[in-house]
């Protein structure tokens, strides 16, 4: 989404231990860096703390918690760990005043004599980054539960077949590691030089500095009077704002479930299919629809107020482009594909005549596709929504690449000759004081991870799929384009994903097969991405000057504790909730449908069962999608032209093609409200608050988001233990039917009937 640029005053940096005139060392190239990082270090800072340990542990299993919990709910809120940056630092201050003190002497062998104190002096920012790395890790890096996790929920839940703990177990933890081995390897490449600078890190160390800066007792910021002398303190507005949360999520959560979708074209016309279709923020386009649901807003894009202007500015763009000009046209202009004869918004799949596609009916006993019942049945057919979804997602990464290498090429080129050459900064320099982690820790991370793997694939092949070589084709896809990757995003804060393009080559090679498929997809895109939020942390431990071995252990410890517990969640729920994720059989208005697991199925059927010959290919109905390519990978040109051709246009570079056709990417599981209210939140917090609050915004904007996410998720939490396992409900008009928009889900082509909707 890019980062977020601070422009609030930073504390002068002060002197420590170990500092550097600029004359001895190098400063960054980096205007941002310099902007930003304290060129200093304190190395007589404690780390390894009875504090960060507890406090590290503990964030980690609530965002574990918290993260696989809300998967499953209709809106999947997402604990970041910006969320944690905030709570634990009164927490870990509050340890420090009321530890005891007293040092105790450890004879430690092979290390030596040392001394152990529970609170070895004042919480200090270091402590503070290690428990946000082990809290990112509960959070999978910032991408909510771990994906492999969809692999279980979609055996267990939608395909009605069996998989032991143990083989999820192994499945989540792998894919999760094996990533941190290339991650490891490519240090040196794109972490160690200056300008590789991942521009993201600098959001969370502005944060850092910024709750770290001193207050006074009266709130005064600095000591200056810039903040307003009886401005509260953080620590209070966290507290209420929290509290406030949490007492709001009773009325939208529980007891006035209308207020998550506030669709006032449905109300005005009750009994219109179009008015619906246009109204319904769940179902339909969104035409005036926002929420008073912090959930809402938050999900699936995360929380608004932490992203920039400028990105939600492109977002909006493409969105309305994609949602409020192709649809329509497509839909009731050109009814493209058959559009009419199934909803305008969906992500279920389809035979011709609408009605729902019957899959388990095509699955064979051995898990593969069963060829005479899939010509019983027909083609298989999605919303053109759906299918429009796949054809910008095709675009998305084709334009990617173009985008990148037009207006960044130049720019990737000589900040990677420049990291070739040797120099370091002052921030290299400063790590040197440090013991590197020896190489042959990843070495053999690597190689237990895929043996492990390995031994999955062989031992245990009629749960998973995969076989030997699909493993190690998955494995090369993953560590051929790491590096590339981390390269782009360390420079441009763009990440190219290759979910749909691991989809495909697997569907192609092994059609028939939908577990070995995703399995495929999990080992070959997430490694990939792991790699590149593990060489981010690294980057953030760069520059905080955080001891690398102290970085390994937490974010390898982190990781194993994250993925145990997040195969734990999803056992006690699927297991504990009847029908979960089947929304049709499920007790009205029940939260548990588990829209990223419903798309995650799909995209089993679409890429894996049917395979992409027989929905993007010559048997299948979608094959004009794939000149989605074709026009992303020439669209950028087009821009980049126009910008040679009148260069004194500066809005012309600002037109970025992946953003704008990647803008509906969360779509779907995500819907037009999500998107709405998004966009609206984004901008009165980012846009008028930012120009025209700014010492507000930069004193609680980031506290702010912390306090709603904590509240909704405690608040949830609550409810589901107290009310949640006993399905009790309150009947009444504002939960009976939260949205009052029914007949979005109908066709409208002549003939078509489904049960529920009036024929045309």
């Amino acid at each position: 989404m890019g980062t977020l640029e601070i422009e609030a005053p930073l504390a002068e940096p002060k002197k420590s231990v170990t500092e550097h005139d600029e004359e001895d060392d190098e400063i960054s190239p980096i205007e941002q860096v310099r902007l930003t990082v304290p060129v200093t270090d304190d190395q007589t800072l404690p780390v390894w703390t009875f504090r960060m340990w507890v406090l590290g542990l503990l964030s980690c299993a609530v965002l574990s918690f918290l993260n696989q919990f809300f998967s499953y709910r209709k809106e999947p809120l997402i604990i970041t760990q910006i969320t944690v940056q905030v709570a634990t630092l009164p927490i870990g201050r509050f340890m420090a005043a009321v530890l005891p003190t007293t040092k105790w002497k450890l004879n430690i062998p092979t290390v030596g004599p040392r001394e152990f104190s529970l609170n070895p002096g004042p919480f200090n920012m270091k402590e503070h980054v290690l428990i946000s790395i082990f809290a990112n890790a509960g959070s999978a890096f910032g991408n909510g539960p771990a994906y492999a996790v969809g692999i279980v929920n979609i055996i267990k839940a939608f395909y009605g077949r069996k998989i032991s703990f143990i083989a999820g177990w192994l499945l989540i933890i792998t894919t999760q590691v094996l990533g941190y081995g290339w991650a490891g390897l490519l240090r040196k490449y794109v972490v160690e030089p200056a300008h590789m600078w991942w521009p993201s890190t600098l959001v969370q160390i502005s944060l850092f500095r910024a709750l770290h800066e001193k207050e006074n007792e009266d709130g005064d910021e600095n000591g200056d009077g810039s903040v307003g002398q009886q401005s509260m303190s953080r620590f209070k507005f966290f507290l209420i704002a929290l509290l406030c949360s949490f007492c709001w999520y009773l009325v939208p959560g529980y007891f006035f479930q209308a207020l998550q979708s506030i669709s006032w074209v449905c109300w005005a016309f009750p009994n219109s299919v179009t008015a619906h279709q246009i109204g319904s923020g769940f179902n339909g386009l969104g035409v005036g629809a926002f929420s008073l649901d912090w959930t809402v807003v938050a999900s699936f894009l995360f929380s608004p107020l932490i992203s920039p202007f400028f990105a939600i500015a492109n977002v909006f763009i493409g969105y309305v482009l994609i949602i409020y000009i192709v649809i329509p046209i497509s839909y009731w202009g050109f009814n493209v594909y058959n559009a009419r004869n199934f909803p305008i918004y969906s992500a279920d799949l389809f035979t011709a005549q609408g009605q729902p596609y019957n899959i388990t009916a095509i699955v064979s006993k051995n898990f593969e596709l069963d060829l005479g019942q899939y010509d019983k049945q027909g083609r298989v057919n999605l919303s053109t929504f759906f299918a429009l979804t796949y054809g910008f997602g095709f675009a998305t990464i084709a334009s990617t690449l173009t985008h990148v290498a037009l207006f960044y090429g130049r720019e990737i080129y000589d900040r990677y000759k420049a990291s070739t050459k040797g120099k370091i900064d002052v921030h290299t320099r400063l790590m040197k004081n440090y013991e590197d982690i020896p190489s042959w820790w990843f070495y053999c991370l690597l190689v237990v991870t895929i043996a492990v793997s390995l031994a999955l694939c062989i031992f245990m092949k009629d749960e998973v799929q995969l076989p030997v070589w699909g493993l190690l084709f998955a494995a090369a896809v993953a560590f051929m384009f790491t590096l590339p990757t981390s390269i782009i995003t360390a420079t441009t804060n763009q990440t190219p994903g290759l979910n749909i393009i691991t989809e495909y080559i697997m569907g192609i090679i092994y059609p028939g097969r939908p577990i070995a498929n995703v399995c495929f997809k999990v080992y070959g895109y997430m490694s990939m991405a792991q790699a590149v939020s593990f060489l981010s942390d690294f980057k953030l431990g760069h520059y905080m000057k955080i001891p690398p071995r102290s970085m390994f252990l937490v974010q390898f410890i982190g990781t194993i504790f994250a993925g145990t517990i997040n195969i734990s969640v999803a056992w006690w729920l699927l297991h504990s909730i009847d029908n979960i994720c089947h929304k049709d059989k499920l007790p009205l208005n029940s939260p548990w449908t588990c829209p990223n697991d419903r798309v995650f199925f799909d995209a089993s059927v679409i890429w894996g069962l049917a395979s992409p010959r027989r929905i993007f290919g010559h048997l299948g109905n979608y094959s004009a999608m794939n000149w989605f390519f074709l026009g992303g990978l020439l669209g950028p040109f087009v821009v980049w032209g126009f910008h040679k051709l009148f260069p004194n246009q500066t809005w012309i570079p600002l037109i970025n093609l992946p953003v704008l056709l990647g803008a509906t990417a969360y779509m779907p599981p995500a819907t037009s409200v999500n998107y709405n209210s998004w966009i609206l939140v984004g901008t009165i917090f980012n846009f008028f608050v930012y120009r025209y609050g700014k010492k507000w915004w930069q004193r609680y904007n980031y506290v702010l988001s912390a306090a709603l996410d904590a509240g909704v998720a405690f608040m949830a939490v609550l409810i589901y233990f107290s009310v949640g396992m006993e399905d009790r409900n309150i009947s009444w008009w504002g939960n009976n039917d939260p949205e009052h928009c029914d007949l979005a889900i109908c066709p409208t082509a002549k003939g078509i009937s489904v049960d529920g909707c009036p024929t045309f």
